[in-house]
């Protein structure tokens, strides 16, 4: 069916480009009230978690011995905990966009986190015209917001009876015809701009959003635990209603601008990781912030005899943030655990931006890299009585693979206009050691410098392949490849010792792109001029 722009308005909701297919579906889904009774009284809810920037080792059930995360803890024992999950993209908007679509950025052409950024003419040009001298591509310009004719995981639950409600960071469009209100959500709490609650106020009310629907709370809120009591309220309300909701909880932590309880900081400021890898109490707090998040949610659920009528999905965006505030001052870098200067607040407070956030060791770098630390996060589902508790998958799978996984374990039919390049991974909930009928898992970033060159991964079994679209002097080999069984820190580029594997994984990102239509870095004409 061609899909055309239109706007309808049903009970107050914009549906500003979306398809006629969609809108009939609302309509009969509006319309048949036996159906929608049917879908009320026997569909469970769904809770969407996602922490912003959270790596893969900031739990202490995924090995972390710093971080206090008693909460998720819990979650992971009462379901299934992924140990191979993936972030569609390094950074934060295309995951977004990739959970909410099933789809993969390279084919929605959001590629970067643009999310905040004003939206692009529909005739702007995805090329630059040119490029810095030292720069030999013309990388592509990415969508800033997620396209509207996209039919969302959103949009599927809503119309299928469910009570939908965003709460939190959405990064996916500045502008109000691309806020959460216009892709499929009933209640939408949330402010612009976000890449993270903006200065000068940050995390705490007043908050300093120019727009959107927060309101400031009383004068020092924090925005986390403010976020979460708008979350619960929905379930509240939903439950009395009798409806089924579908709760998307995107946290703001623990992204910058790195705002946190002293109180919390203060307790982790004499604690020590025996590993040596993390130790920054101001992560550590905010993250206790967040799992305390989680922990209120459940705990709600609980009292309200809920628990076994909800999934939960429990994820991050991306990697965990080795990058910031990572500025070169040896003398304030000193000071570490166990300094005299660190019992001091004040004296944090003047070093703290000398201190990267996280530590993703054993895993190669962080957040906007395509090693496992900017690529591979954290993954619990639970539903109690549907769900084995404490299981444990390795399967590799992907943040593409949530819309199809929700669908089915809901009993929804895939929509018939809607493609997907994810798959459903309900059978590994029952049964760890099934596989997936899949040959690999892709991720692509067309974006990027000298430091952190443009590139394109694909995942086949023990298998990581990395394609350099650019190299230099830090990246001298167009391609790397790692047994991630092997070498989980991507040590040791296996590439030269196996040839012939490189030519046939560099095959499938071929395919990957051109199936895609992903937009690749160009060779700047005007670079073997200068």
């Amino acid at each position: 069916m061609a899909s055309r722009k239109l706007t309808v308005t049903i009970d107050g909701t914009g549906f500003a480009g979306k398809s006629l297919a969609s809108v009939a579906c609302l309509y009969l889904c509006v319309c048949c009230a036996p159906l929608r009774a049917l879908a009320e009284t026997s569909r469970p809810n769904v809770v969407l978690f996602l922490v912003d920037d959270m790596g893969w080792m900031d739990s202490a059930v995924d090995g972390s011995r710093y971080y206090e995360t008693p909460h998720i803890d819990r979650l992971a024992a009462r379901g299934i905990r992924f140990t191979d999950a993936y972030a569609a993209n390094p950074l934060c908007s295309p995951t977004r966009a990739s959970i909410l679509t099933g789809k993969y950025p390279a084919r929605l052409g959001l590629t970067t986190a643009a999310g905040h950024r004003p939206p692009l003419p529909e005739d702007a040009p995805r090329y630059p015209e040119k490029v810095a001298r030292n720069r030999p591509l013309l990388t592509p310009e990415s969508l800033h917001h997620l396209p509207l004719s996209e039919y969302t995981l959103a949009e599927a639950l809503r119309d299928a009876g469910y009570r939908t409600g965003h709460f939190g960071k959405w990064h996916l469009g500045l502008t109000p015809p691309h806020w959460p209100e216009r892709q499929g959500y009933d209640v939408a709490w949330h402010g612009k701009p976000d890449p993270g609650p903006p200065p000068p106020n940050g995390y705490f009310s007043p908050y300093s959003f120019k727009d959107g629907t927060i309101e400031p709370g009383p004068e020092g809120e924090y925005i986390v635990d403010r976020l979460t009591d708008e979350a619960i309220l929905f379930i509240e309300q939903s439950h009395r209603q009798r409806r089924p909701f579908f709760a998307a909880v995107w946290q703001y932590g623990v992204h910058g601008p790195w705002d946190h309880k002293e109180e919390y900081m203060r307790a982790f400021v004499d604690k020590a990781d025996p590993r040596g890898r993390q130790g920054n109490p101001v992560m550590a707090s905010m993250l206790k912030s967040v799992d305390e998040s989680l922990g209120r949610i459940v705990a709600r659920l609980d009292e309200l005899d809920l628990a076994e009528d909800t999934l939960i999905l429990f994820t991050s965006d991306n990697g965990g943030n080795v990058h910031s505030n990572t500025r070169d001052d040896t003398r304030k870098a000193n000071v570490r655990p166990g300094h005299p200067q660190w019992r001091s607040l004040s004296s944090y407070r003047e070093y703290a931006g000398y201190l990267p956030p996280t530590n993703n060791h054993p895993l190669r770098a962080g957040k906007g890299t395509l090693y496992e630390g900017g690529v591979r996060v954290p993954l619990i589902v639970t539903w109690p009585g549907k769900i084995r508790a404490g299981a444990v998958s390795s399967e590799v799978v992907s943040s593409i693979d949530l819309y199809p996984t929700v669908l089915e374990l809901l009993g929804l039919p895939k929509p018939d206009d809607v493609q997907f390049d994810g798959i459903s991974f309900a059978a590994l909930l029952g049964d760890p050691s099934a596989g997936l009928k899949r040959d690999a898992v892709f991720n692509f970033f067309p974006h990027g410098g000298p430091a952190k060159p443009p590139g394109a991964t694909v995942r086949r079994g023990k298998w990581k392949l990395i394609r350099w679209f650019e190299t230099g002097p830090e990246f001298p080999l167009p391609h790397e490849l790692y047994d991630l069984e092997a070498d989980l820190g991507e040590t040791k580029n296996l590439a030269r010792q196996h040839p012939e594997l490189v030519k046939e994984l560099d095959a499938l990102i071929d395919n990957f792109l051109e199936e895609t239509g992903a937009l690749v870095p160009r060779p700047d004409p005007a670079y073997s001029e200068r």
